[in-house]
């Protein structure tokens, strides 16, 4: 891909308020786009004084910034990739105040002012439409083939002794949409330890902060006798080597990115399910996508394994970006 003209590497502002799930999901997109072209990029978090922060995005103006906010004046970025509703009302205007040097990129649904950002990098399984809309399987993630087996030697002490399959479980929690109760998180357990016990492989697992503790207790007590490791959250974050190291990947059906991340590694991806609160419509439609692109399936109590073609869904938007930015 022919680089952008400039006289210098592209300017990339990464905005969010800070939120590590919400930034990971801009920062993958802008790191996308570096990998591409050279770039530079610049982190900005951003919150509200506590007067200002429920008003609407439209009544909102950057003098009502907290003041432990990141400074946002020229010179502006060549490139703005925000996410999260605390950014709309900066997203909406940076142009304005570029006099049109800069190219906005939002990603996730804003629901408001669409049609005012450049691109929306948006989750297919969201059902936005538009003419600035692009859609991917997922959300941007930072997760890469290169990213996972650069950190993987940090963990090889614990992982390189567990014997094949290694078997990744990566747990949620409660959300809007689904719960885990003590009752069902121990029948996973049951399910998981019978199908590590069957194929004679390990386990490594870890926890989402919104796994109720009641939830954590019952699992780690079911499977705690299994080869492997259960991350309780102490020390740096495994999941990286688990996830470079696993020959099976085990995802809840909370967390639509924990699902379209695993599907990035070309493991087979198992769909744990959970009790519903309401209608889980839209994960539905991306396990759906996931199972036709040959990336996840139901978790059926077995271990069989399955090949496909790694999403590289973050790539395919950044360099969509670059198209949009050349052609503007």
């Amino acid at each position: 891909m022919t680089p952008i003209p400039s006289s210098g590497p592209l300017s990339i502002w990464v905005v969010s308020d800070g939120r590590a799930g919400i930034e990971n999901q801009a920062l993958g997109l802008a790191e996308a786009v570096q990998r591409l072209t050279p770039a530079e990029i610049s982190t900005k978090h951003i919150r509200w004084r506590a007067p200002f922060d429920r008003l609407p995005s439209a009544l909102k103006t950057r003098a009502m910034l907290d003041p432990a906010s990141a400074a946002l004046a020229a010179p502006w970025p060549d490139l703005w990739i925000a996410t999260g509703r605390a950014t709309l009302p900066l997203s909406t205007r940076v142009k304005q105040w570029s006099g049109g040097k800069t190219f906005v990129v939002q990603t996730q649904d804003p629901r408001w002012a669409n049609a005012r950002y450049d691109m929306i990098v948006a989750p297919a399984h969201d059902g936005l439409s538009g003419d600035n809309v692009f859609e991917i399987t997922g959300s941007p993630h930072r997760i890469t083939p290169e990213r996972i087996a650069e950190a993987a030697p940090a963990f090889a002490d614990r992982i390189a002794p567990l014997p094949h399959p290694r078997v990744a479980v990566l747990i949620g929690g409660r959300s809007k949409a689904f719960d885990l109760p003590p009752a069902h998180a121990a029948a996973l357990a049951d399910q998981i330890a019978d199908a590590v016990r069957t194929a004679g492989g390990s386990l490594m697992l870890t926890f989402s902060r919104r796994t109720p503790d009641a939830a954590r207790a019952a699992m780690t007590d079911r499977l705690s006798d299994l080869p492997g490791w259960i991350w309780d959250g102490t020390g740096d974050n495994p999941l990286f080597g688990f996830l470079h190291d696993a020959d099976h990947v085990l995802v809840t059906q909370d967390s639509a990115n924990m699902a379209a991340e695993a599907a990035s590694t070309g493991k087979p991806v198992h769909i744990l399910p959970m009790i519903p609160l309401k209608s889980g419509g839209k994960f539905a439609r991306l396990h759906d996508d996931l199972r036709a692109r040959g990336a996840a399936r139901p978790f059926d109590g077995t271990l069989a394994p399955w090949t496909y073609a790694p999403l590289a869904e973050t790539d395919r938007a950044a360099r969509a970006v670059l198209e949009a930015m050349r052609t503007r």
